[in-house]
């Protein structure tokens, strides 16, 4: 009976399969980002990133997006939506609705930036970031909020987190993607605002796609212009040297006419 009993336990086990993860995701819950200010500063940090990465396609960055990591979270409908986040080293060409960890290999974010408002603030400072900490494990964290500009603050992964001292501008260095970030005053989408921008290690603005595009509009209209000037610059040089040519042939014939006058042969000088 008991050799039974094993047997049978034994054949159970060798059919046994773990679980699937969950199929059955939702992502949009309907929730609109604070308010236009945050979403504006949330493709701000998107776009710029993209921009700074150029042609590079390893890499993934996303917003207001949400972040599958367990079973359990399904089931507790524990949603956590980053406001902004970049995960390196990743196939960015895959379209996804949301970033959902058994289907990048265990992958979390390498970086987080939380944009924080008052409803939001002991969330993004509390159970978020002991979230990332302790089961993201994400290396980089930052919050702040775009109507505070003294609010940016940010931790680095050294086993946990500990915060990143700012510099003498109040910028942060983010290690994992190796660019500042700082407060810029400007209007964007026109919002007129305190943004939170990238820089790169030189202390240079990180552009926006628009940006970029005025930029070398205004190079290439600084080029035509330079090369209008040099060309207006060659015309006067050339009608100086006429002139000046000018001069010496009228010098040269009255020259010759003079030595006429006087019984000279000109061809004898």
């Amino acid at each position: 009976m008991v050799n039974t009993l094993l047997q049978q336990t034994t054949n159970e086990l060798d059919d046994w399969t773990p679980p699937m993860p969950p199929t059955d995701l939702i992502f949009d819950d309907g929730q609109p980002l604070e308010t236009n200010q945050h979403r504006v500063a949330m493709n701000v940090l998107i776009r710029s990133y993209q921009q700074y990465r150029g042609e590079a396609t390893d890499f993934y960055t996303g917003g207001n997006m949400f972040i599958y990591y367990s079973s359990a979270q399904v089931k507790n409908r524990d949603f956590r939506g980053p406001d902004f986040f970049v995960v390196l080293d990743v196939d960015g060409q895959r379209d996804r609705l949301g970033w959902v960890v058994w289907e990048e290999e265990g992958r979390y974010p390498d970086t987080i930036i939380e944009l924080m408002s008052p409803s939001t603030a002991n969330v993004d400072l509390g159970l978020k970031k002991q979230l990332y900490d302790r089961v993201f494990k994400t290396q980089d964290y930052f919050v702040y909020n775009p109507f505070e500009p003294d609010s940016l603050q940010g931790w680095h992964h050294h086993n946990s987190y500990q915060a990143i001292a700012p510099d003498d501008r109040g910028w942060l260095w983010c290690e994992s993607l190796g660019l500042w970030l700082g407060t810029w005053v400007g209007t964007i989408d026109r919002e007129t605002l305190t943004w939170l921008r990238f820089y790169d290690s030189t202390g240079v603005l990180v552009l926006l796609p628009e940006e970029a595009e005025a930029q070398r509009a205004e190079s290439e209209r600084f080029r035509a212009e330079s090369e209008t000037q040099r060309a207006e610059s060659e015309r006067l040089r050339a009608e100086s040297e006429a002139q000046r040519a000018d001069s010496e042939r009228l010098r040269a014939e009255r020259l010759a006419a003079r030595l006429r006058e006087l019984g000279e042969d000109p061809d004898s000088l």
